[in-house]
């Protein structure tokens, strides 16, 4: 079957809004600069995760930013995902390369140009912000996720972005002369990490699905040490990505029984033994 490398577009309600907050305003020319510098920022990412042979849905476009929506979830290796994620800023510079050869055609008007420059700029700044789902937002929780175990990681990373979209909407309505469009792009990304934050059990389990799938990047192995009174889940919180996880029972007569991750993951999905501990579960592993 022949593969389809185009990427599907959608647009997010919050641009639709945009959209038509810029025809009543006069500014469609500035939203059709920065949505295509956008577009250009999540081809990046499309084409470095097409090298990768990374199965993607699609990618969701709204103001100053993208979203390219994947089947890759915690599995694919830090590296990996890595490239991927600065692939998108790294499309900002070839703009500049763009712009200064421009600069010496006539071909555009300078001051369109500048528009292109200072939109392009900020941007990529923006992008770069320590906020999921932003760029900086999926480094921080790469970085994160390389010491310490993924569901750590990922609420970690969820609280610090709520906290710092919080700090720059009070910084914007105290310090700075208040626009309308930041203030809504910062409250957007609080309540998209409020609503991150309300599924990170839903993207917790995902991640372990996948585990158990067998679909996923090892470079180590990491033991576990648990009291047999831990339930599944209070090893699964262990789990650290890139890492293979043998699982080590400690009883009270000090015996030990080793079991792997992949039979613990057996015991939830298919025995479905959610509430019992791992000493009670252990007894379904033939």
């Amino acid at each position: 079957m022949r593969r389809n490398y185009l990427p599907k577009i959608h647009v997010h309600p919050v641009l639709i809004v945009f959209l038509f907050i810029s025809f009543v305003t006069g500014t469609f020319m500035e939203l059709a600069i920065i949505v295509t510098i956008v577009l250009f920022h999540e081809l990046g990412h499309y084409i470095v995760a097409i090298v990768f042979k990374w199965r993607i849905q699609g990618i969701m476009l709204w103001v100053f930013g993208g979203v390219m929506d994947t089947d890759e979830h915690g599995n694919r290796s830090i590296r990996e995902e890595a490239l991927v994620t600065v692939a998108g800023p790294f499309q900002h510079f070839i703009i500049y390369l763009f712009l200064f050869f421009l600069a010496s055609t006539d071909f555009i008007a300078p001051s369109i140009l500048e528009l292109i420059f200072y939109y392009n700029t900020v941007i990529l700044v923006f992008n770069l912000l320590p906020v999921w789902p932003l760029d900086g937002g999926k480094l921080l929780f790469l970085g994160l996720s390389a010491f310490s175990p993924y569901k750590k990681a990922y609420q970690s990373a969820i609280i610090f972005s709520m906290i710092i979209s919080l700090l720059v909407l009070i910084f914007q309505l105290i310090l700075f002369p208040f626009t309308l469009s930041a203030f809504l792009v910062m409250l957007f990304l609080f309540m998209e990490n409020r609503s991150e934050w309300k599924k990170r059990y839903y993207v917790f389990i995902r991640f372990l699905l996948k585990r158990y799938e067998g679909n996923t990047a090892v470079k180590a192995v990491n033991p576990i040490v648990v009291p047999h009174e831990a339930t599944l889940m209070d090893i699964f919180a262990r789990f650290r990505r890139e890492r293979k996880h043998p699982i080590y029972i400690t009883y009270p007569d000090n015996k030990r029984r080793s079991v792997d991750e992949t039979d613990c993951l057996l015991l939830f999905f298919r025995e479905k033994q959610y509430n019992k501990t791992i000493g009670e579960a252990v007894h379904y592993i033939s």
